[in-house]
């Protein structure tokens, strides 16, 4: 029996999405039996073109995974996810441009929740396209939560996940997501750091790893230095450590943050628990953009991302990398 086949999305029509999901099959042409792109033929024809592709790769429309076997070779297998487009101008935000790219993950999601696919590989989105079509979750990680647990019968709250940043090197996982900065603070609960130990150490276990070394970060400089600046450290984060310790994990913190990222990359640490989304993000980004990815923990499917955006400053110009997202279907594959 054939392997399941792995699913990506276009991601937002003005971005490079659609140009490095192209290149990146192109650089890889042994996944092309395995893949299917949700996205727009259209918009996809136009990546071929102005990446000089067409010649290699020719798109097969499909209308599910199932038809896959029926690629011919060097066939690109692309279901008409959305509305089909007048493909729109590049670098420009749109509601157009946000539905379509909604309209993909959807159908990315439901063929993963319906087990007709190993995983999902997302190409970047515009969060303000996104709002301007009406979708109310602010990111991926959000609206694939609330997808699944639809899909479940269950409250979005009962279904809680986790972002993972991941270069060659590091990874770290964060408490809290796409929130201001305030509201992430207020978000640095006991519980919560609690939660997103088990769903870290989960994630591990399942990929092979199951005493997963996690470091905790702490919030304040130094990790609050006794006190000094700050008591989150020994009213929240410390017991929360304590906690998953007697849980049996693999648990120590609050470790100072400005070093506690550097202690991982030099071997000391699987992975760091960030207390929000800059302190977590700034240091994979600042190792290895090129080649980061985003895991989502606590899906039910695997679903993996490149750590980037949708560069509307090179959409168009065939310049875009596609290393990130061969790096994320790396990781959804493994």
């Amino acid at each position: 029996m054939s392997p399941r086949p792995l699913v990506i999305t276009m991601g937002d029509p003005a971005g490079i999405g659609p140009e490095i999901v192209v290149q990146a099959l192109h650089a890889r042409p042994q996944l092309l039996s395995r893949v299917v792109v949700a996205g727009d033929v259209a918009t996809l024809q136009r990546a071929l073109g102005l990446t000089g592709l067409g010649a290699d790769l020719r798109l097969f429309p499909v209308s599910s995974s199932a038809e896959l076997p029926a690629r011919p070779p060097g066939g690109l297998a692309v279901v008409q996810a959305c509305a089909p487009l007048e493909p729109p101008a590049f670098g420009r935000i749109s509601a157009v441009a946000g539905q379509a790219a909604a309209d993909c993950i959807r159908w990315a999601a439901q063929a993963a929740l319906r087990g007709e696919v190993a995983a999902v590989v997302t190409a970047p989105i515009h969060k303000e396209a996104l709002a301007a079509a009406g979708i109310t979750h602010p990111g991926h990680t959000e609206f694939l939560q609330a997808l699944a647990a639809e899909h479940l019968g269950v409250p979005v709250a009962r279904l809680p996940v986790r972002m993972m940043l991941s270069c060659p090197g590091l990874r770290t996982v964060l408490v809290s997501i796409h929130v201001a900065l305030r509201d992430a603070l207020a978000a640095v609960t006991q519980e919560q750091i609690l939660t997103t130990l088990r769903i870290t150490a989960a994630h591990f276990r399942r990929i092979g790893l199951p005493q997963a070394r996690i470091a905790v970060a702490g919030l304040n400089p130094h990790a609050g230095e006794g006190g000094l600046f700050g008591r989150e450290e020994i009213d929240t984060i410390a017991p929360a450590v304590v906690q998953a310790q007697a849980e049996g994990l693999e648990v120590s913190g609050p470790h100072a943050p400005d070093t506690v990222f550097m202690r991982a990359r030099q071997g000391a640490f699987d992975v760091v628990l960030a207390m929000y989304h800059d302190q977590g993000l700034i240091p994979v980004k600042l190792l290895g953009l090129e080649h980061g990815v985003n895991t989502t923990l606590g899906l039910p499917f695997v679903r993996t991302s490149p750590d980037h955006g949708t560069a509307f400053d090179l959409a168009g110009s065939g310049r875009a990398s596609h290393a990130s997202l061969l790096a994320a279907m790396d990781a959804a594959l493994t």
